[in-house]
């Protein structure tokens, strides 16, 4: 590039920085004058500071002191976790990789926080104990964010305070040639067909670990957060390998967007480019994707990163986003939703809205996700469209307070302030142990789980620190800066080390409207005005009678009061018939007004078909562990399972009957079973936890088991309350015999039978098979009283009698219960 082109190129992004930075003085000004939130002295503020670099230096040194050299350190055991030696917790694990991930994650925090001092010792750790050369697994996106990253954030802050603080004149790139390794390292995985990086790569053999030969999936987030951190690599080292291969896995994806819609599924093939999953959203598995595309445009200056991101933008705003909820559809029918619940990691997406120019809908989402937070304390890691907790698990994620913090620099309103005060003191009461940080596994209980992850130091309480902190208390300048996903720092004039260019060119894929995005004014900005409005959005979100919405069978959740409310008015009572059953009674003399009693019999009707059609569909996936009532009966009973990737599925009319025994030891982690006699030709139990479950099938497989049942080590674990999930393995197709897995809830239940039947004899089958057959039943029954089950394991029945009652099951839309009777 001529030093021409790049003066212009340069002069443009620092216009784009000066409008935003007007931008942000406009709302700052707005807010003092109209803004009725209570504001926040400069007192309290700095007593916020330091009580968030208080909480930074309780976990690092919790870690230091216990875990180093250690990935992560497990604030329950207080000690480090450790690939290969620590238990291991399947796929979670492929971010370790025994390179003292969490102090490398952190590095740059200590140059935020003004320690030279740890800096400089850290750093020097860093170079001494920290190597590559490891026959170990990693995830490519995990270890390009957290590590290569790290590594860079920290080269480039080194060389920084080497000439503003006069300190570690002894430090000579160290870092970089650590990080140039590591990248080496990981390049292997981008020989794919596409270009595309594959997820996982070895260390040491790289693509060449037989673990690896039949790898074919990634998501669109894990191919397409590699941009920053290789274009740096390439211009601080000056090796372009890096960033044309990150360039050309950006391509690739770009490529194969939906065309009719802009919008990119979560999951796809890196051989042949074809989606496995088409769910389009922008929460898990895609966030960063996004937020690399607009980065990328910040950071190098290249025209066609705005342009993509626009193009996905508009789309989003387009059929993902209701109002402030984002719900994900499917790519190529982008009117259909795919899901019901939203994860907790779109909370990012605010502030990437903030960074983009698009304040209104970042206020509205962060007011949404502020609420959900105020209902359950801590946002969980995912919650229904009625704001039920979804998956209940807080694992301290940092996405929603660095959102609040790019809307209070965007606004200056001290609204957000007092959110993040909340978040600080909430993680203070519910998160902190003597040994760090804990994240909680369940928001309704509060119970610790023995992890913390290496953002919570890197951008959680980073984060918090910033929040409270003045420019004039901070070394550097943060707005010469661009953030990664992993809130590392890459400096603006990354762009002019660059020899090549990678500049956009008009196109027929671009067209000058794709760069056509408006600011809206300040003048009718806001925020209060934004979000007064939704103040009360979550407690007033859930469909009344009163207000003319009918609920839909569909919507009807029965945990959720506002609808038990609903329905009552409708005419509806319940009768609680225990083992999780519900039954319905309806009758027009309950309802409170002829036209709720009509709504009430089209709810009953939607009811009774909801049980006969969306069941099945949700049962198609489903394994079934059957057994009869009592020995001699015709009755069966099924309890719900899930199936396995790596084993064969039972589908159709195939199934697995046989003795059940329990394996010795439960755990199946040793190198044979102490009663692999007794377990020949029987189906096998064995217990989660201590290694992975391919591990497990493989043992019980060698003892001659024609089946085996894995079932949960978290006690009161249910399908009720949580997903069911396909157990993953390690790419080998050796397992020949059916897998199947039961949360604790489940099983509990199926121990107690065999508790009473020493020899009870089980069948595990696909559950969809299970309910044709049970419907079947159901059809030859009393025309009077037709009993119908459904996935929920409830009854419904309908018949003619006094009052018009009508008898449906509770379908809750969320989870299949566990149990299913003839």
């Amino acid at each position: 590039m001529d030093s021409t082109a790049y003066s212009m190129q340069y002069q443009q992004r620092l216009l784009l920085t000066m409008l935003l930075t007007l931008l942000y003085f406009a709302a700052s000004v707005l807010s003092e004058t109209s803004i009725p939130t209570q504001n926040m002295s400069h007192k309290e503020r700095a007593e916020l500071r330091e009580e968030a670099r208080d909480m930074f230096y309780h976990a690092y040194h919790a870690y230091m002191e216990n875990a180093y050299p250690a990935d992560e350190l497990m604030p329950l055991s207080c000690k480090g976790r450790y690939r290969g030696v620590t238990p291991s917790r399947g796929d979670m694990d492929d971010i370790l990789g025994n390179f003292s991930m969490t102090l490398v994650d952190t590095l740059d925090t200590l140059v935020l926080l003004g320690d030279f001092a740890e800096f400089e010792h850290a750093v020097k750790l860093v170079i001494r104990d920290v190597q590559f050369d490891s026959d170990i697994i990693v995830s490519v996106f995990e270890t390009n964010i957290r590590m290569v990253g790290g590594l860079l954030s920290a080269h480039i802050l080194s060389e920084y305070i080497q000439k503003q603080a006069d300190v570690m004149h002894w430090y000579k790139g160290e870092l970089l040639e650590m990080a140039r390794e590591l990248g080496y390292r990981l390049l292997p995985a981008f020989n794919t067909s596409t270009g595309i990086p594959h997820a996982r790569v070895n260390l040491r053999q790289g693509m060449k670990d037989p673990l690896l030969k039949k790898s074919r999936e990634t998501c669109t987030a894990c191919a397409g957060t590699i941009l920053l951190e290789f274009a740096a690599l390439s211009r601080l080292t000056g090796d372009p390998i890096f960033e044309v291969r990150a360039h050309a896995a950006m391509d690739s994806l770009w490529k194969l967007r939906h065309r009719g819609s802009d919008l990119m599924g979560t999951v796809l093939n890196v051989h042949s480019g074809d989606w496995v999953r088409r769910d389009s959203g922008v929460g898990a598995g895609i966030d960063s994707y996004y937020e690399y595309l607009f980065k990328s445009y910040v950071l190098l200056g290249d025209d066609k990163y705005l342009a993509r991101f626009n193009r996905h933008y508009n789309a989003v705003m387009k059929y993902v986003s209701e109002g402030p909820m984002l719900l994900d559809v499917l790519m190529h029918r982008p009117h259909a939703k795919s899901r019901n619940f939203m994860d907790s990691l779109l909370a990012f997406w605010p502030g990437l809205q903030v960074l983009s120019g698009d304040l209104k809908p970042a206020v509205q989402t962060h007011e949404m996700l502020y609420q959900v937070m105020q209902m359950h304390t801590l946002i969980p890691e995912a919650f229904t469209v009625d704001f039920q907790i979804h998956w209940g698990q807080h694992h301290l994620r940092p996405e929603f307070i660095e959102s609040t913090y790019f809307l209070y620099r965007a606004t200056g309103d001290h609204h957000y302030l007092q959110v993040g005060k909340r978040a600080l003191k909430t993680l203070q009461q519910y998160a902190k142990v003597a040994c760090g940080y804990a994240a909680v596994n369940d928001v309704r209980t509060g119970k610790h789980e023995d992890r913390m992850d290496s953002f919570v130091l890197s951008e959680t309480f980073k984060y918090l620190f910033l929040l409270f902190s003045d420019p004039q208390d901070l070394i550097i300048n943060v707005d010469e800066f661009v953030f990664t996903t992993e809130a590392h720092l890459l400096p603006l004039s990354i762009a002019q080390l660059g020899n090549a260019t990678f500049s956009f060119r008009q196109s027929d894929e671009h067209n000058v409207l794709d760069f056509m995005r408006t600011c809206p004014s300040s003048n009718k900005l806001f925020p209060e005005k934004v979000r007064k409005p939704l103040r009360n959005f979550i407690t007033g979100s859930c469909p009344r009678t009163t207000t003319g919405k009918r609920l839909s069978a569909l919507d009807f959740q029965a945990s959720n009061a506002d609808h038990l409310r609903a329905v009552y008015d409708m005419g509806i009572t319940m009768v609680s018939l225990g083992d999780g059953k519900v039954r319905l009674f309806h009758s027009f003399y309950n309802a409170k007004s002829h036209d709720e009693g009509e709504m009430g019999l089209q709810f009953m009707q939607e009811m009774l078909e909801l049980t006969k059609t969306q069941g099945m569909g949700q049962l198609a996936q489903l394994q079934a562990v059957a057994y009869t009532s009592d020995t001699d009966s015709q009755d069966w009973i099924a309890l719900m399972a899930g199936p396995s990737h790596f084993s064969p599925e039972l589908i159709g009319e195939n199934f697995v009957e046989g003795d059940i025994v329990m394996a010795t030891p439960l755990r199946a982690c040793d190198a044979k079973l102490q009663n692999a006699e007794e377990v020949r030709g029987k189906i096998m139990v064995a217990e989660r936890g201590d290694c992975t479950f391919v591990s497990k099938a493989r043992l019980a497989q060698a003892a001659g088991a024609t089946a085996l049942i894995v079932c949960d080590n978290v006690p009161g674990s249910s399908g009720e309350t949580q997903p069911m999930f396909a157990m993953s393995g390690d790419g080998n197709d050796d397992v020949h015999i059916p897998v199947v897995f039961m949360y604790s809830q489940e099983f509990t239940k199926l121990q107690a039978v065999m508790q009473r039947r020493p020899q009870l004899r089980v069948r595990i089958m696909q559950m969809v098979e299970f309910k044709r057959w049970q419907l079947a039943k159901n059809a030859h029954q009393n025309e009077t009283t037709t009993t119908v089950k459904t996935v929920s394991g409830t009854e419904s029945s309908s018949g003619s009698g006094s009052g018009s009652t009508v008898t449906a099951s509770v379908t809750p839309k969320k989870n299949p219960d566990n149990k299913e009777e003839l």
